[in-house]
């Protein structure tokens, strides 16, 4: 595989903390689309409430070219702050994804594509246990899962990481749009029944735009 940086498949610690003030970015950017998506099926305040969760994380990203030098730690950083600053289930939820999937990485200056599929697999794990929930119930596991199962696709087939991580922000946005037929199982869409049908999930919808800003934060240090 090759570097995403300069030809080793791998993704720096720096790189992740430049996927992550993308993200405040993009999540800042599209935070009345996420209100407006979250309006009839939720509480109105998942933009908002992503907003103010990756405000408070871009103030506390290590700073310098070594990006703090552990991933892990980043990984925790950005879980503890979502889960204090996000309200409702986002903040857990998101929360438990960066904890869980870090965890195997502390420590680490550099991750590479099996670790980044590993990655995947302990954020969906993670968020399965803490959600009690799984694909088909309208959630953001309809945009996560099929983001995972396209990146570890792309890796089998000799893909990069760059490679695979388009593939998997795909996966994602297909994932994202599949839930606007689905009946809500989980949550307070969940309470409107039928009612639910016809909406895209906002959590699926924040995931995917997450996912998309590592895929460019990857791309554009290829």
């Amino acid at each position: 595989m090759n570097d995403a940086s300069s030809g080793t498949g791998v993704i720096t610690a720096a790189m992740i903390c430049n996927w992550f003030e993308k993200s405040a970015e993009v999540i800042a950017n599209n935070r009345a689309h996420l209100t407006e998506l979250d309006a009839p099926i939720g509480d109105s305040d998942h933009g908002n409430n992503m907003d103010r969760g990756y405000k408070a994380i871009l103030e506390k990203l290590p700073r310098g070219e070594d990006g703090g030098g552990d991933i892990g730690a980043i990984f925790k950083l950005v879980a503890m702050t979502l889960i204090s600053k996000v309200g409702g289930a986002s903040g857990p939820l998101y929360g438990t994804l960066f904890l869980e999937g870090g965890k195997p990485l502390s420590g680490k200056s550099e991750l590479t594509a099996e670790e980044l599929a590993r990655f995947f697999d302990d954020a969906i794990a993670g968020v399965i246990k803490r959600g009690r929930a799984e694909v088909g119930m309208k959630t953001m596991l309809d945009a996560l899962v099929p983001s995972g199962e396209a990146f570890k696709a792309a890796l089998s087939k000799g893909n990069d990481i760059t490679s695979a991580l388009a593939a998997a922000a795909n996966g994602a946005r297909e994932g994202m749009e599949a839930t606007i037929p689905m009946l809500a199982q989980r949550g307070r869409a969940s309470y409107l029944g039928e009612r639910s049908i016809g909406h895209q999930d906002p959590g699926a919808t924040s995931w995917y735009l997450i996912l998309q800003a590592l895929a460019d934060t990857v791309a554009e240090a290829s």
